[in-house]
């Protein structure tokens, strides 16, 4: 595919919502939108990413390869809403493609979707260092003109008094067939080199809360 006609399928209001592109986004990034209100705290850019499990099917065999989106930011308000935006510059996809064209780079630092939660602070706040806690969030998911809810377990764990570690607290997997059949998604796999792949795409998250 031309990378013209790729830049313009990433181009249009921005990534378009669909159904496994919605999930995508909130598989990947609803456990980081549970930050405690009360003590001020934000993610760790340096520390707070998410990674997926691309198996390629190839003539020789499956290839698994690891995705990320990293630099994952945000901090709570004082009722403990987090509102976090995606942008396409925080993937790895923009270092596998290589320069943009200068007419679309701004599009990378637009965010994609828009995530909207929020968590109970006190619950966080009486966590003792060393133990962990699972909460069950409900994240809002706003891609272009749709939102869209989805629930998902996550795992608290107090490092220190100022450090609190964010992870899955069950497996996460998103439907590879699903994934080659959106449009746009499958356009970026392509370009990756992904003609085929596997049925399951594993999601993990690994983020760290800071006090500001």
């Amino acid at each position: 595919m031309p990378l013209r006609s790729l830049a313009y399928s990433l181009a249009r209001p921005l990534f378009r919502s669909s159904a496994p592109g919605a999930a995508l986004v909130a598989l990947l990034a609803a456990p980081l939108a549970a930050l405690p209100a009360a003590a001020a705290w934000e993610l760790d850019p340096a520390q707070s990413r998410v990674a997926a499990t691309v198996v390629q099917l190839a003539p020789e065999g499956p290839i698994p390869r690891q995705h990320e989106v990293r630099r994952l930011s945000g901090t709570a308000e004082a009722d403990g809403t987090l509102v976090l935006p995606l942008r396409l510059a925080q993937s790895d996809v923009i270092e596998r493609m290589g320069p943009l064209p200068p007419w679309l780079s701004g599009f990378t630092e637009r965010p994609m979707a828009t995530l909207t939660t929020r968590f109970p602070p006190e619950r966080l706040e009486r966590l003792p260092v060393g133990e962990s806690l699972v909460e069950v969030l409900m994240l809002s998911v706003q891609t272009g003109n749709s939102t869209r809810s989805e629930p998902l377990a996550v795992r608290f764990t107090r490092e220190s008094p100022e450090r609190v570690r964010v992870t899955n607290a069950e497996r996460v997997a998103l439907d590879g067939r699903e994934l080659m059949a959106d449009p746009t998604l499958r356009s970026v796999l392509l370009l990756l080199g992904y003609e085929q792949i596997g049925d399951e795409v594993p999601v993990s998250l690994d983020a760290v809360l800071v006090r500001r």
